[in-house]
C-alpha cells in the first residue's frame, strides 16, 4: 500500500532540502513532478560524478520523480506551470531564491484564490520575514549561524558535519509538515501555507546545547568524537591501533564497566569519578586509565569484553564497511533503482513497511517527462516543438 498514491506534488526544487522532502513523499506513492531549468537542471546534478558518473547527492534525493524542464522567465512556460498546478497539484514545494516564487504569482495567497485546497511549502534559509529573510543560505552557512559549528570539532578547531545536516533537518520538517497539512485538508477541505526555515529547523536540533548553556552558562565544550557532557562516551584506542566506540549512560553501567571491563572494582570508589559530572571534568585522567587497560587487548577483544558486560559499543566503520554491513544485509534494507547510468543500489526508507513496499522508481534524466506532461496539459506537438526551439523547455 502506498498511502500518498493519488497525491500530486509539483516541486520547484534544487540542492537537498526540497528534493529530500519531495523524494520522501514519492516514497509514499505521491506523484512528484520536479521542475528544472532547461539544459542545466537542478545544479545538484553536477555536484560530483561519483555514482557511476552521476552526482551522489542527486541520486540520493531524486528517485521516483518526473523531470519537467521549464524556463520560468518565459511567459508561456510560466503559464504551463500555473496550469499544471491548477489542474494537477495537491502540493507545491519550492526552495527558490527568496521572493522568486511570490514574484511569479506562486504564493499560497495567490494560488489559493482559485484553488483553496492547495498546500504550499516554502523552504528558505531564514524564513519569509525578519531581518535575514532575503539573505542567501547554504547548508554550511546555516550550520555556522545556528551554532552547530560551535559544538563540533576539537578544543582548537571547529568542524562541520560530514553530511548536509541543515538541509536534511529542513527537508524532514517540510516532509512531516506536508503530511500534517494533508491530514488537515482531509478533515477540513482547506489547504495552507507551510513556511520552513533551515535556520529554525537546525536550531530545534540544537536545543540540548542551548539549554545546557542558558542564562549565560558555559556551552558544551568541543570534544571531538567524544560526547561533550557524558563520559566515558566516545572513541578509545585498543592495543592493535584500532578504535572502539563505547558509551555509558548511567551509574549502574559505570560500576559494571569498572568491574567487568576494566577489571578494577576499586575504581568505583574513586571520588574523582563517582558521578558523570566528575568523570566528564576529569576525562583526561580517566581516558589514560581506560587506554592503559585496552592497550593489552585488540579492538575485537575489547568489544567482546564490552558485549559480555552489556556496555554499548560500536565500530568506527568506513563507507565501504557500511555498504557491506551485516545488519543492513540481514534486514534486507537494500533495493535496486534504475538511473540514467544503469541500475544502482539504494537503501529502503526506514520503517518496517509491513503493509506494502515504498515506491522506489527510477531517477529521471533531465527533462525526461517534459513532452508527456505538456501533452497531458493539452499542448500539441507543434506547440511543444515551438517552445523547445526558443529554449522555453
Amino acid at each position: 500500500m502506498q498511502p500518498l498514491k493519488g497525491i500530486t506534488v509539483v516541486s520547484l526544487e534544487h540542492a537537498i532540502a526540497a528534493p529530500f522532502a519531495s523524494r520522501q513523499l514519492a516514497d509514499l506513492g505521491a506523484r512528484v513532478i520536479k521542475v528544472e531549468r532547461p539544459t542545466v537542471g537542478d545544479f545538484a546534478r553536477r555536484y560530483d560524478e561519483r555514482a557511476k558518473g552521476l552526482s551522489s547527492h542527486f541520486v540520493w534525493t531524486n528517485r521516483s520523480k518526473e523531470s519537467l524542464t521549464l524556463d520560468l522567465k518565459d511567459p508561456e512556460a510560466q503559464e504551463v506551470l500555473k496550469l499544471l498546478i491548477k489542474q494537477e497539484a495537491d502540493v507545491l514545494v519550492q526552495n527558490l531564491a527568496p521572493g522568486a516564487a511570490q514574484r511569479m504569482g506562486l504564493s499560497y495567497e495567490d494560488l489559493s484564490k482559485s484553488k483553496p485546497d492547495i498546500i504550499v511549502c516554502d523552504i528558505s534559509g531564514y524564513g519569509s520575514d525578519g531581518p535575514y529573510a532575503s539573505k542567501k543560505a547554504y547548508d554550511l552557512l546555516i550550520q555556522s549561524e545556528a551554532g552547530f559549528l560551535s559544538t563540533t570539532g576539537t578544543k582548537d578547531q571547529v568542524a562541520k558535519a560530514g553530511i548536509s545536516i541543515a538541509d536534511i533537518s529542513a527537508g524532514m520538517y517540510a516532509y512531516t509538515n506536508i503530511l500534517a497539512a494533508l491530514m488537515h485538508r482531509q478533515q477540513t477541505g482547506q489547504g495552507q501555507r507551510i513556511d520552513i526555515s533551515m535556520m529554525e529547523s537546525l536550531s530545534e536540533w540544537m536545543s540540548y546545547p542551548l539549554y545546557y548553556s542558558m542564562d549565560g552558562a558555559e556551552p558544551p565544550p568541543r570534544a571531538g568524537a567524544s560526547h561533550a557532557s557524558i563520559y566515558p562516551y566516545g572513541p578509545f584506542e585498543a592495543g592493535d591501533g584500532k578504535v572502539v566506540m563505547l558509551g555509558l549512560q548511567n551509574e549502574r553501567e559505570w560500576l559494571v564497566f569498572c568491574e567487568k571491563v576494566l577489571l578494577n572494582a576499586h575504581l568505583t570508589r574513586d571520588e574523582r569519578f563517582n558521578t558523570n559530572t566528575k568523570r566528564s571534568e576529569a576525562r583526561e585522567d580517566l581516558k589514560a586509565l581506560i587506554v592503559q587497560v585496552f592497550s593489552s587487548l585488540t579492538a575485537a577483544q575489547v568489544s567482546e569484553r564490552l558485549e559480555a558486560a552489556g556496555i554499548a559499543n560500536a565500530q568506527v566503520n568506513s563507507m565501504a564497511e557500511v555498504w557491506s554491513h551485516e545488519q543492513l544485509k540481514h534486514r534486507n534494507r537494500w533495493r535496486k533503482v534504475q538511473t540514467p547510468a544503469g541500475e544502482m543500489p539504494a537503501l529502503i526508507p526506514p520503517g518496517s513497511w509491513s503493509k506494502g513496499q515504498p515506491r522506489m522508481d527510477a531517477i529521471p534524466e533531465l527533462g525526461q517527462h517534459t513532452d508527456s506532461i505538456l501533452r497531458e496539459l493539452g499542448k500539441t506537438k507543434l506547440q511543444i516543438d515551438e517552445m523547445r526551439l526558443r529554449n522555453a523547455i
